[in-house]
């Protein structure tokens, strides 16, 4: 809107804020159980004990958004996949609201990605925090406002 292109149309605005509120929703009753399935894999499993140090963090944040790139690639790849993440794509516009655009089902699963995370020794609260600013990075990057991030 600040660039004064025309990007947004109402009715695909809506919808994107319906799916988005939908994952959402759905988010809410599967997010403890994801939470609980890493904190088993840390508590039980993990190989090493990653630090809460700034490397650690930095690390995480490298980790999470290599691991994010084959879970994107993956739903572009895998029937299985597509079929939850084809909606992102049916957007007629490429602004801010597509970001939103996300199947209920996709954190389904998108977490089985991150789970080696914890297999490898990084705190629950660490992949979910670092994953939260992921998202808001890929906020960012749908759309046609905004220059090129990266």
């Amino acid at each position: 809107w600040w660039s004064g292109r025309k990007v947004y149309r109402f009715n695909d605005f809506i919808a994107n804020l319906g799916c988005g509120i939908g994952s959402q929703v759905v988010g809410a009753f599967t997010k403890t159980l994801i939470f609980a399935a890493y904190l088993y894999v840390w508590d039980h499993w993990r190989l090493f004990t990653v630090g809460n140090g700034a490397l650690a963090w930095v690390g995480a944040f490298l980790l999470v958004d290599l691991l994010y790139y084959w879970f994107h690639r993956a739903s572009h790849e895998v029937n299985a996949f597509w079929a939850a993440h084809v909606v992102h794509h049916q957007s007629e516009e490429y602004n801010l609201s597509v970001a939103l655009r996300q199947s209920w089902f996709q954190g389904l699963i998108s977490w089985w990605f991150y789970l080696p995370m914890a297999w490898l020794g990084f705190h629950p609260l660490t992949i979910v925090t670092v994953g939260a600013f992921n998202t808001l990075y890929q906020f960012w990057i749908h759309t046609k406002a905004i220059g090129k991030l990266g």
